[in-house]
């Protein structure tokens, strides 16, 4: 954290620094120095382009194992485990019955099935449980 507040803290600065030579130049009418400023704008170009991929696209979460031993344990069959993934991601019952090719009374069956095995009374809770179960 302090780290960032003194690269912040110094590309202030440089933005002060470059923002005192340009009124410079404009004042002198002196064209060197303007293509002075452009390179060091190209290069706070670059510094933020690479600040951003560094810092911003970051996995908050670190990468878990899932737990398929748990899987077993809770009888959930190979189906119910797509559904409970495609719920997970937001999926309607409609939906769902759509991408894995199956009716939407199929899908209700599983969701069911889901619901009594990871002991849920709706779809969130369900989801919910099994992120704390490590099976999601």
């Amino acid at each position: 954290m302090k780290k960032t507040i003194l690269v912040f803290g110094l590309l202030i600065l440089s933005l002060l620094l470059l923002f005192q030579l340009g009124k410079y130049a404009f004042i002198s009418g002196d064209l060197e120095i303007e293509l002075f400023i452009a390179a060091i704008a190209v290069v706070f170009f670059f510094v933020g382009v690479y600040l951003n991929k560094k810092s911003l696209h970051k996995d908050p979460r670190p990468p878990h194992e899932i737990d398929n031993r748990k899987i077993e344990d809770l009888e959930i069959s190979k189906r119910e485990y797509e559904v409970l993934q495609l719920i997970s991601k937001g999926l309607s019952n409609k939906e769902i019955g759509e991408k894995l090719f199956v009716s939407e009374s199929t899908i209700k069956t599983h969701v069911s099935n889901l619901l009594v095995k990871l002991n849920a009374k709706r779809r969130t809770q369900a989801v919910q449980i099994a992120k704390q179960l490590n099976i999601l």
